[in-house]
């Protein structure tokens, strides 16, 4: 069965009013799935790749056809801009990606640039106008797959990037993000110009598949996000001393593995001494000199740390420092802890939260709140400008995968309420 007739399959058409189409948005996805498809039936579009331009050319072409004013800047990003009635206003942004993970899924991403893309085609067969300009986003290369480092067009577009290490990040082909940007169709000059000035954006608001499962334990279409987790990452390093497995005594080894993995299962338990939306994540590691005969003598591993408050992420992040050196310590082992990254989480505005609220109750939906654990570009965005997030439910909470799921139905009830919401915040 084709991805269209998937989701037309059980299709409740009321859902089709106030202009908006359930069998256009079912197809548009459909199209996209098409482009960089895997064997095993999922999407393959890495940043400033051949398959992401693709999926880009094809959306501004249903970008023009709706009537926007359709441009591309120096980072990839793509906006169709729809002129409200009174344009000297800031602007209402609201869209999403269309890069994925390697196999990934259908609707992580692209939901949330054709549920904007629905609005506007809802606007243009009731004639609406909104107050104030609507410019629909296709941000370049939320995901990161390529060079390590997601979120690359929202970053440019607010300038929170640092552009020399930006420029010199290489893919696993050995091609460095220049050289990438070149192929493209940039260069490194057009790139920073892609920064804008964010004062003349009112709000972001960005639809997207919830990637958990609180709104499927609900038995809820849509929900409400009440901030975006900060993530923070590092990497630790465990040096003991490698030997012969066979000759070397139990009581006189410094093992490096052994280290990590009393270290890994106390990380588990640490989050829950924080918060509730606090998480920890022990997802890479590599053992040196991996032999089967060979005592481990050297490990690096990265941890994941996220929470939707800041100083209890940074809290957290400190009880995990404290455990890697006071474990490393009681084995007789060096520890060494290097920071990749440190992103604030971003919360969302309660008044916003508040308005969505009101959407949803008016469709019926009883609202539920959710923290987002993963990095959104809204996360970016909201370091410059108020966002807001909708949530679709997401079957099984299946993400990154080519069975990730979201019923015609809830992607169209996403449509209505992110429409409702920007009808009003836009007055």
């Amino acid at each position: 069965m084709t991805l269209l007739n998937k989701l037309l399959h059980n299709y409740d058409i009321t859902l089709d009013k106030a202009g908006v189409s359930g069998t256009r948005l079912a197809q548009r996805l459909d199209s996209l799935s098409k482009i960089g498809p895997t064997p095993e039936g999922g999407s393959f579009r890495l940043g400033l790749s051949l398959e992401e331009k693709q999926a880009k050319e094809l959306v501004k072409t249903w970008m023009k056809e709706a009537g926007l004013e359709v441009t591309e800047d120096g980072a990839g990003n793509v906006f169709g801009k729809l002129e409200g009635k009174n344009s000297s206003l800031p602007s209402i942004w609201t869209g999403s990606h269309v890069d994925s993970v390697p196999n990934g899924g259908h609707f992580d991403g692209p939901l949330g640039v054709l549920a904007a893309l629905e609005v506007i085609e809802a606007w243009k067969e009731t004639g609406f106008q909104p107050n104030r300009n609507v410019e629909v986003v296709i941000f370049t290369d939320e995901e990161g797959s390529r060079f390590y480092s997601g979120l690359m067009g929202s970053r440019a577009v607010t300038g929170e990037i640092e552009y020399n290490v930006q420029f010199e990040r290489v893919d696993s082909e050995g091609t460095t993000f220049s050289q990438a940007l070149e192929a493209y169709g940039s260069n490194k000059d057009q790139f920073k110009k892609a920064k804008r000035n964010m004062e003349e954006v009112e709000l972001f608001v960005e639809v997207h598949i919830e990637q958990g499962k609180q709104l499927e334990k609900a038995n809820m279409p849509v929900g409400i996000v009440t901030g975006i987790a900060g993530p923070y990452v590092m990497e630790v390093h465990f040096s003991g001393v490698a030997g012969h497995a066979g000759n070397t005594p139990m009581n006189d080894r410094t093992d490096a593995l052994v280290t990590a993995s009393e270290f890994i299962c106390k990380v588990e338990t640490l989050p829950a001494q924080i918060s509730s939306t606090a998480v920890a994540t022990v997802g890479k590691l590599f053992v040196k000199p991996n032999g089967v005969n060979v005592i481990p003598g050297q490990v690096e591993l990265f941890v994941d740390i996220r929470d939707i408050d800041e100083e209890n992420r940074d809290k957290l992040v400190d009880l995990v420092h404290q455990a890697a050196y006071e474990i490393a310590t009681n084995r007789g082992v060096e520890a060494k802890i290097v920071e990749h990254l440190r992103i604030p989480p971003v919360p969302i505005r309660q008044e916003l939260q508040e308005k969505l609220k009101s959407v949803l109750e008016s469709y019926g939906i009883e609202p539920t709140y959710i923290p987002s654990g993963a990095g959104h570009d809204a996360m970016i965005l909201g370091n410059k400008v108020p966002v807001a997030m909708i949530f679709a439910r997401s079957k099984d909470g299946i993400s990154h995968n080519p069975k990730e799921w979201t019923t015609l139905n809830d992607c169209v009830y996403s449509v209505h309420v992110l429409k409702d919401f920007i009808e009003e915040i836009s007055d």
